[in-house]
């Protein structure tokens, strides 16, 4: 082990996009397991929009990070020194360890990572976290049938891509909605959507009256704002709104929501929020059909992976609100 860990804590809480200045790094001793713990060095850490929302003195679904704290993060990590009965030095693990280089855990909400079925950052993405959000967003709240029309938002990012993709896999019609030509070339001819918008150059409501003139069945939402707009007004009867995120507006002053709500009653639709901790229990059904699909060469998983320290993590999380990435953006940790 090194003489110091080096953690990433929340100093100020971010007005707009999130600044270096909004954190510290700290050098802590690192730390020793106590009976039932383990330490595990982070070698990984996931990079996610929800972040932003965490930074926020607000009520949401989990506490807010506290002025101070280490900033929350997903994380896959070895098991470098182990007092817990189930965890042994060398295993592969991932839970939310925070952006530091070392962190202590007692085994909950932990799970192992298996190196032999795919790379360390997949585990992060189609088979971590952001696979599941999609693989349970798509299939419980969605509930498309084959042959629907599936919308899909943010469709270049994490969860879109995987979102989509399962969609196909699943006999649907795929519509992707990303920024500009590349992404959208990427969409129809590497991830196989069926059709592409892009939003910066186009017109939303008339690209989709174009491409599904019956209106869309489920439309999976990583944006809100204005494209939630758009979608609303071609929503099927009996349209699906699945809200997994709302990428458009983490870092506003003042939150905007639907204009267009009403259109869920002309469609007798429904919109419904949802959240992948619900679902902790049937992680490993996901897990299991998400890999089989990635073996079958069904699934494409993309991350992008950044290597840098934990100083880097701002210029990084500001990637997502930019554009700059495309897929399952990863910090790798250079220790």
């Amino acid at each position: 082990m090194t003489v110091s860990n080096r953690q990433l804590r929340l100093a100020s809480r971010p007005s707009g996009l999130p600044e270096p200045t909004d954190f510290t790094v700290t050098r802590e001793p690192v730390p020793e397991p106590g009976n039932g713990e383990f330490v595990v060095e982070v070698t990984h850490v996931s990079i996610d929009p929800a972040m932003r929302g965490w930074m926020n003195d607000v009520r949401s679904y989990l506490p807010p990070v506290g002025i101070g704290e280490v900033m929350r993060a997903g994380a896959i990590g070895r098991v470098a020194a182990s007092a817990h009965p189930g965890f042994a030095v060398g295993d592969w693990v991932s839970g939310f360890f925070g952006v530091q280089e070392y962190a202590v855990s007692d085994g909950h909400g932990v799970r192992r990572v298996d190196r032999s079925v795919a790379p360390l950052p997949t585990h992060l993405g189609a088979l971590g976290g952001t696979g599941l959000t999609a693989y349970f967003g798509l299939f419980d709240v969605g509930r498309p049938g084959p042959g629907d029309t599936v919308v899909v938002s943010g469709a270049a990012g994490a969860v879109g891509s995987v979102a989509g993709q399962l969609a196909r896999i699943h006999g649907c019609r795929v519509i992707g909605i990303a920024g500009g030509p590349d992404k959208c070339r990427r969409l129809v001819e590497e991830l196989r959507f069926d059709a592409a918008i892009d939003y910066q150059n186009q017109d939303v409501a008339a690209e989709l009256r174009r491409l599904a003139p019956g209106g869309m069945d489920v439309y999976f939402d990583n944006v809100g704002g204005d494209v939630l707009d758009a979608v609303l007004t071609r929503l099927a009867r009996g349209a699906r709104v699945v809200i997994c995120g709302a990428i458009s507006q983490y870092n506003a002053e003042r939150v905007q929501g639907p204009r267009n709500y009403l259109m869920l009653l002309v469609a007798r639709a429904s919109m419904t929020g949802m959240l992948v901790l619900d679902y902790v229990d049937r992680y490993p059904e996901a897990i299991g059909r998400l890999a089989s699909w990635l073996h079958a060469g069904e699934l494409v998983a993309r991350e992008e992976v950044v290597h840098g320290t934990v100083e880097d993590f701002v210029p990084v999380l500001r990637r997502l609100f930019t554009g700059a990435n495309t897929g399952k953006l990863v910090l790798a940790l250079d220790h």
